[in-house]
């Protein structure tokens, strides 16, 4: 597996951003909060992390859900992916939503989201008076049908 280094400071090591098997992508990311939170139905809430990172050029950090907390609360992260940008120095924050019918509990360092180390290639955009055609032309959301 490749790695590189992403510096960090954090307000508790506790917090530290831990991949839970060998061949993780996300490292579970925990909530930096003193008492537990109550996040109702239909509410989203910024809920902080305590993580600081230094991204190296070329990369971006992905916030993104947790599948255990989707699948059995309806609790994701609101703007999936959230995107880190390179040259972001301050406290990552994670936007929380519930989907779900009940109430559901933040506890203190509880494991919220996950983080992904991505590389990025930004385009340059050129203006053109006419772009190049496809089969596919301007057909939307839905133009191939359904099966």
């Amino acid at each position: 597996m490749h790695k590189i280094l992403v510096p960090i400071q954090l307000s508790d090591e506790e917090l530290l951003p831990v991949y839970s098997t060998e061949r993780a992508s996300g490292a579970d990311l925990k909530a930096n909060i003193k008492e537990a939170v109550i996040l109702a139905p239909g509410a989203s809430i910024l809920i902080p992390t305590g993580l600081k990172v230094a991204i190296p050029a070329g990369y971006e950090i992905q916030v993104r859900p947790r599948s255990g907390l989707a699948l059995k609360n309806q609790i994701t992260v609101l703007n999936t992916p959230g995107t880190i940008d390179a040259d972001y120095r301050g406290e990552i924050g994670v936007i929380l939503i519930n989907h779900g019918k009940n109430p559901f509990t933040i506890e203190p360092k509880m494991r919220i989201a996950q983080l992904v180390l991505a590389p990025v290639v930004q385009a340059d955009f050129v203006l053109h008076e006419a772009l190049t055609s496809t089969n596919r032309g301007e057909g939307g959301f839905g133009h191939t049908g359904t099966n």
